[in-house]
């Protein structure tokens, strides 16, 4: 209603920390199929809502943010090629244990804590870095692509710990990884969107170049996508 789009068709898409590559993709199909021209791609969190502020394992990592990107159709591909998965066994690796059909809001969720943002570390930890290194590789491989042909890699902002480890497994060089993780912390779904919009701003990403957009999120979630950057 504020950007007046009233023609425009409007969902809510939920992948954690992963929602705007899911999101990205989405739309890269609707305008390659010929079903839409245009998308608008919004990636917000308010996080600080969600987050047990004497839980250090989760209130120290979080921040708010949101990041928008446009797609429109055209004659030359920008977006070369994306990998999406899931993997529900290991939902409860980060979650919010209550509020939802499953386990309704209560008098006992409240006092227990359980509207508040959960995550088990370590695990998060080893397969951030595996689904990350799968769907970076994957992504590339479909456009016969590998990781010596980056230019600007834009991991997910989860934490240094696990982008200094993906970036080590992919043999990447540092120099062609993009971080703003001490500015914002993890936004969740607005992390890669805002460390794009920067990217591009500070010059890192130039006309032509390969531009590689990775994440990781609740659900368990992953994907990865490939971008041509075009001005």
């Amino acid at each position: 209603n504020k950007i007046k789009a009233v023609n425009a068709a409007t969902f809510d898409l939920q992948a954690g920390c992963t929602g705007s590559v899911y999101a990205l993709i989405t739309a890269w199909h609707f305008i390659s199929t010929g079903f839409y021209d245009n998308a608008l791609i919004i990636g917000a969190e308010t996080l600080s809502k969600f987050v047990d502020w004497t839980d250090r394992n989760t209130c120290i990592l979080f921040g708010d943010g949101a990041g928008a990107a446009v797609l429109k159709a055209d004659q030359e591909k920008g977006i070369l090629s994306g990998c999406l998965i899931g993997d529900g066994s290991n939902d409860d690796l980060i979650m919010l244990p209550a509020g939802l059909s499953k386990n309704p809001a209560s008098h006992e969720t409240v006092e227990k804590k359980m509207h508040y943002v959960k995550m088990k570390g370590n695990e998060v930890f080893k397969l951030a870095v595996k689904h990350m290194k799968r769907t970076s590789v994957k992504t590339l491989g479909k456009c016969n692509l590998s990781v010596e042909d980056v230019d600007c890699f834009i991991p997910h902002q989860a934490n240094i710990r696990i982008i200094s480890a993906l970036t080590r497994v992919l043999k990447i060089k540092k120099d062609k990884v993009f971080i703003n993780l001490d500015k914002y912390g993890n936004t969740s779904a607005a992390s890669v969107m805002i460390a794009l919009d920067e990217a591009v701003k500070e010059g890192k990403i130039k006309n032509g170049d390969i531009v590689v957009l990775t994440a990781f999120g609740a659900g368990l979630t992953s994907g990865s996508i490939v971008l041509k950057w075009l001005k």
